[in-house]
């Protein structure tokens, strides 16, 4: 993700949190139903936030919330468009299923779905630039081989 570009109301970022939206409920899925015969003990999750040589990027903590912000906002018009539709009035639990991490909760965090065997962690970085800094993502991916 391109964290020089991240801002409040940006298409980017509305268009980032769909993204993960969708992923982390799959995931979230996948590990909430323990009838598959093969479910990984967890998940890790890493958001690379890139371009962070340059002046308008953002740190990671907060692209994280920002991230975290959006996606709460994105599993609120979602949630209002199936109730607006009556999909899954009849259901409790089918509703539980579209729902991202903690039940009920106002805001979403990446620690909710923990809950889920799910970790997600945001790093910073840049892949171009004076003094490429990937090594910290690098160290992500061989802690977890």
């Amino acid at each position: 993700m391109d964290a020089a570009t991240l801002s409040a109301g940006d298409e980017g970022l509305r268009q980032t949190a769909d993204y993960l939206h969708d992923i982390l409920l799959l995931l979230q899925k996948r590990m909430d139903n323990k009838k598959t015969a093969k479910v990984l003990k967890e998940v890790p999750v890493l958001i690379a936030a890139n371009k962070m040589d340059l002046f308008t990027a953002l740190p990671a903590a907060l692209v994280k919330s920002s991230l975290e912000a959006e996606i709460t906002k994105v599993r609120t018009s979602r949630s209002k468009g199936l109730l607006d539709s009556g999909i899954g009035m009849d259901d409790a639990d089918e509703d539980k299923d579209d729902w991202l991490g903690e039940m009920g909760s106002s805001d979403f965090k990446f620690s909710q779905m923990e809950e889920f065997d799910v970790s997600i962690e945001v790093i910073g970085g840049n892949v171009l630039g004076g003094a490429p800094t990937v090594n910290k993502w690098w160290g992500w991916v061989s802690e977890r081989l």
